[in-house]
């Protein structure tokens, strides 16, 4: 596994120039946890003002599109990230799969697309409530990473899976920890299948209702090598008390 566990907020369709006072405020106290990787994916109109306002932290996109340019209204490319300052992207995220109907091969694409604009990806997959009711949670999330996972040279270098159960995002609900070590145990072996040894050193970061009374229970469990963190990012104060609980784990 990675020797430093990463956290990534996600402020998904969050903010206004005022955050860029939270930005700077958790670009400051990274110099305080050495032993973590820290990053913030704001929404677009802020990216390059986020870049431009910190120096510690990663700064990432939240999507992108396939084609690196064209005639696609509204939509982002992965060069035009990459241009703002971005060092990563989210793709596959739970909410760009339900909402915009994403499948697996539109987010291998963006992947694929991302990490040609010489962007890391943090590959988002996840069971919905129904799905892990029935039992089919692991067969789902395995079935997401055999269709989304690029594969092109190099991918695993630069790739990283959010695990994100659905049913937990912004809701309060947290899987247990038997439920999340199962799951991440599943997902590694998945990796491995598809990258063969070097899946085994990919980093699986959980997300769904991440918070400081939490953060620390679940960054003990094995193979949960950081937090992708929704609502509790967007505040300088929740997300660094998020930070300090991987800092306090040390490094792998």
């Amino acid at each position: 596994m990675a020797a430093l566990p990463y956290i990534v907020g996600n402020w998904k369709m969050n903010g206004t120039r005022a955050m860029l006072n939270e930005a700077r405020a958790i670009d400051r106290a990274a110099a305080r946890f050495p032993k973590v990787q820290v990053a913030v994916a704001p929404p677009a109109t802020l990216l390059y003002r986020t870049r431009d306002a910190v120096e510690l932290i990663g700064v990432g996109g939240q999507d992108c599109h396939h084609k690196e340019s064209g005639a696609f209204t509204g939509d982002i490319s992965a060069p035009m990230l990459k241009d703002a300052g971005a060092d990563f992207t989210l793709v596959g995220h739970s909410e760009r799969r339900e909402y915009h109907s994403e499948s697996d091969a539109d987010v291998k694409a963006k992947a694929e697309a991302a990490l040609s604009a010489g962007l890391a990806v943090i590959l988002c997959v996840g069971e919905t409530e129904s799905q892990r009711d029935a039992g089919d949670a692991e067969a789902v999330v395995g079935s997401q990473l055999e269709g989304s996972c690029p594969r092109t040279d190099g991918a695993v270098d630069k790739l990283s899976i959010a695990y994100e159960p659905v049913w937990a995002i912004g809701t309060g609900r947290v899987p247990s920890v038997e439920d999340v070590a199962a799951m991440h145990a599943s997902i590694r072996a998945r990796l491995v299948a598809i990258y063969g040894d070097a899946g085994a050193d990919l980093r699986i970061l959980y997300g769904g209702s991440v918070k400081a009374e939490n953060a620390g229970e679940l960054l003990a469990i094995p193979d949960v090598g950081g937090a992708l963190v929704g609502g509790a990012s967007l505040t300088a104060e929740s997300f660094l008390a998020i930070v300090g609980a991987a800092a306090s784990m040390g490094a792998d």
